[in-house]
């Protein structure tokens, strides 16, 4: 928690807001004020030290110049093409591959931009000549520096023999592909083409003024309030690109101080305290993570993408808020490699990689001994681990505590079917019995008393009409209510708090939709109506009836045919069963 205390304040009709920075002679930190009694005190003492006025202490102007930012490379595209377009990187190289291998743009087939794997942003002096010539007949001479911007590639062991990812011709305008071009590949390419034409013109010029205002009349007033503006002067590059991803004015986000000099007196107005609180880094988004990857050395520009796709592919993280957030598979993926292969995942372990096979490609080394330097002790880290860690060690069991009904312990861990609690352990003499965490819960938060709530499940609710036992679960396939030996998954509705009259509410609607269309008693065969169309079904197997053909008019011999030509139940989910799980009988799929 910190506060800050600032000035409100009026001269000639234009109001301008400072910040305390100097109190009583000494600088105000950030965190000079943490609490808001401090904050208080500070404000009343100001307010009796000013009687109501600021004085103008010292007014310093300065020119600021802003240079453009160097064409794309493969990371700064994945970047860029995350934050303005809300495209992942694996997107992002997709259409930029599509730009690169060629569009039909009416009388011929062209690439619209160049290699976009590349870690080099230079530009070739026959794109740049046509750039500055394009800039001049298009904004203007005065929008054209005297001498063309060198970028310095900042990779190390960069390809140099690339170029940017630029436009193969600066003058095929963004606007003039509209008819052309998807929406993706348009968005993309303007991205491209403003960001490399703005490489090459002028840098915008701002004029900032820097006030420094003295609360008090008297000349040894020891208050300083701070304010600061600028004024875009000049917009050069900004004119084609704005790495603001608002796209407002360029004025908009420029504060305006109005013309003051030394010792005049403005109103104060009113003086505010507000509080603050610091906040931890934000999570990584896809262009910080890219961002991050390339600081660190780690992978190349063409393997971002797939690191990324990877990491959501593998469930090890989720999307919230555009913002990678572990999932407890990560979790305990990331604590078992750090445990137990910290060298291998340390930050720097792929980037001396790729210095020592950079060295064998340019002659210094061989590969053979770094490859023996790499596999003996890797492959002896994976034997030793194989014997060393135990089951219980690899899943990262966390114990909650014990069962005051039973005695028994209760522990929650990780399974091949994602977290779950545990009651009981194998010594004991009972079973253990395990469940499921729900929604929303994890390995990390979850307490006792709510791991215990879980083994609330199954709940018996009662009996149907014809005296079928009714309950409610939850299985692999999310929660269910069970009359008999059928199942009606619940979409709405908690299986910890759903009672009989809505189960049986459900049951109706399920039994409703799945009626038979059709039935041939004597061979135990039905045509029904399923979820995804009708079916028909022997028990054992059920065939989809066919597009085009009416369940009304299907004969036995037709329905034999199908169910015949079907495949058996469980080939595709081979060596999904777990004994674990058999306990708890997923709802079956209709059809």
């Amino acid at each position: 928690e910190y506060w800050t205390v600032e000035a409100e304040a009026n001269h000639r009709n234009t109001d301008l807001v400072a910040k305390l920075s100097v109190y009583h002679g000494e600088k105000m930190k950030q965190f000079s004020i943490t609490e808001e009694k401090k904050a208080s005190e500070i404000r009343l003492a100001l307010l009796a030290d000013a009687d109501d006025k600021l004085i103008v202490d010292e007014v310093t102007k300065k020119q600021r110049r802003r240079n453009p930012t160097a064409p794309f490379i493969t990371s700064t595209l994945q970047q860029e093409g995350a934050r303005k377009l809300g495209f992942t990187a694996q997107r992002t190289m997709r259409t930029a591959q599509q730009l690169y291998e060629g569009v039909d743009i009416g009388a011929e087939s062209v690439g619209l931009i160049t290699y976009m794997r590349t870690d080099s942003v230079t530009l070739a002096t026959e794109a740049i000549k046509e750039i500055r010539t394009f800039v001049r007949q298009r904004y203007g001479e005065d929008q054209v520096p005297n001498r063309p911007h060198e970028y310095k590639t900042k990779a190390k062991n960069a390809q140099e023999a690339h170029e940017a990812i630029r436009p193969t011709s600066a003058t095929r305008l963004p606007n003039a592909l509209k008819s052309r071009l998807p929406s993706e590949q348009l968005r993309l390419y303007e991205l491209i083409w403003t960001r490399t034409v703005a490489s090459q013109m002028s840098s915008a010029v701002y004029d900032t003024v820097i006030l420094d205002l003295a609360a008090g009349l008297s000349e040894q007033a020891s208050h300083r309030f701070r304010a600061t503006g600028s004024v875009l002067v000049k917009p050069g590059f900004l004119i084609v690109y704005q790495e603001d991803k608002s796209g407002k004015s360029l004025q908009e986000h420029d504060r305006i101080l109005p013309p003051l000099e030394t010792g005049d007196r403005l109103e104060l107005t009113q003086l505010l305290s507000e509080q603050h609180f610091t906040e931890p880094p934000p999570r990584y988004s896809e262009a910080t993570l890219v961002r991050a990857l390339e600081e660190y050395g780690i992978g190349r520009p063409s393997t971002y993408a797939a690191i990324i796709s990877t990491l959501r592919n593998r469930e090890y993280v989720e999307m919230k808020a555009r913002r990678f957030v572990p999932t407890d598979v990560g979790k305990v993926v990331n604590r078992f490699l750090t445990e137990n292969f910290a060298q291998y995942v340390d930050y720097e372990f792929t980037a001396r990689m790729e210095d020592a096979l950079d060295a064998i490609s340019r002659g210094e080394s061989e590969w053979v001994p770094l490859l023996q330097d790499f596999w003996k002790p890797f492959h002896e880290q994976v034997r030793h681990t194989e014997k060393s860690v135990t089951r219980a060690q690899a899943a990262q069991a966390r114990p909650l505590g014990v069962d005051p009904a039973s005695g028994r312990s209760v522990s929650v861990r990780m399974g091949r079917y994602g977290p779950f609690v545990q009651l009981g352990t194998r010594d004991d003499d009972d079973k253990p019995l395990f469940a499921s965490l729900r929604p929303g819960q994890n390995m990390d938060g979850i307490m006792l008393q709510e791991a215990l709530d879980l083994f609330r499940l199954p709940r018996e609710l009662g009996k149907t009409a014809d005296g079928q036992p009714v309950s409610a679960n939850i299985g692999r396939f999310g929660p269910y209510v069970r009359y008999g030996n059928k199942f009606v998954a619940l979409r709405d509705d908690d299986p910890f708090t759903v009672e009989l009259p809505r189960a049986l509410e459900l049951i109706a609607e399920h039994a409703a939709a799945n009626s038979a269309i059709k039935e041939f008693p004597e061979a135990g065969i039905e045509v029904r109506k399923g979820r995804y169309g009708p079916y028909v079904t022997d028990g054992r197997k059920n065939a989809s009836v066919p597009k085009g053909r009416s369940p009304e008019d299907l004969s036995l011999d037709d329905c034999k045919a199908l169910i015949a030509a079907a495949p058996q139940r469980g080939t595709r989910r081979k060596g999904r069963t777990s004994g674990r799980r058999q306990r708890r009988q997923p709802p079956a799929r209709d059809g």
